[in-house]
């Protein structure tokens, strides 16, 4: 009997980089390019399939992430966003079969390019108060919910995050230590919905070995580059992110 897993090779073409660039966001650039890995991997497998195959290999990840990022995460923000953030993916878990996924990553998508268009047009000065916490909330319910759905919630809940103007390593922690908790929230409604299946675990242990070295690389970045680097790179991707998703709700 063979082993059940995917075989097809362009599968793995897409699937690697996704995994790589999904470790290089648990350095804190999750609300750009680590949004784009279902997508990506979507090219080849159906968006749910490839939010299953990577479960695993985010468990993995998040746990190196919390080992890089121990001593540096604001306790406080995360116990204001850890909430919102699990009613998110009580949300999700219920609309799963319901809602079409393209929708979602449409609506998503649209969400990240007018928030980078606002903060191109309205760039924020030194002395500009941070987001209304209700803000902050509904933000983080829809982190919850679109993690859920694609493992796409680095976008929205960014949106609140960033005016905060943390240092690139809080950030970083602050942002593995939510995701950790999020992340772990979803394996019983993933099982429940049936996309935790021996072929899609089979694949994920294949790629498994990519995610250390992809959290490597982004804790590398995060540990040793400028401020005013990191948060172009974060918009960088934060565009391509929002493009593509973009593009995928409207196929």
């Amino acid at each position: 009997m063979s082993f059940p897993l995917i075989t097809d090779p362009f599968f793995y073409a897409v699937a690697i980089p996704a995994v790589l660039l999904m470790g290089i966001s648990k350095s804190g650039f999750g609300a750009g390019l680590g949004s784009l890995a279902v997508p990506v991997m979507a090219l080849a497998v159906t968006v749910p399939q490839a939010a299953a195959i990577l479960m695993p290999v985010l468990l993995l990840m998040d746990l190196l992430g919390l080992a890089a990022f121990r001593k540096s995460f604001d306790a406080k923000l995360l116990k204001f966003l850890l909430p919102f953030g699990i009613v998110g993916t009580v949300i999700g878990t219920l609309l799963f079969k319901v809602l079409e996924v393209k929708i979602v990553a449409g609506l998503v998508g649209v969400l990240i390019l007018l928030f980078l268009v606002q903060r191109l047009l309205f760039p924020p000065r030194p002395d500009s108060p941070p987001l209304p916490k209700w803000v902050g909330a509904i933000l983080t319910s829809l982190s919850g919910f679109t993690s859920f759905v694609a493992h796409a919630g680095g976008p929205p809940v960014a949106f609140y995050v960033i005016p905060l103007r943390l240092s690139p390593l809080v950030f970083a922690s602050t942002m593995a230590y939510f995701f950790f908790f999020i992340n772990l929230a979803k394996w019983i409604p993933y099982a429940w919905l049936g996309l935790i299946d021996v072929r899609n675990m089979a694949t994920s242990l294949v790629l498994l070995p990519l995610a250390p070295i992809g959290v490597w690389i982004g804790v590398r970045m995060a540990k040793s580059i400028s401020p005013v680097l990191f948060y172009r790179l974060l918009y960088g991707g934060m565009f391509l992110t929002g493009c593509k998703l973009v593009w995928d709700g409207l196929r």
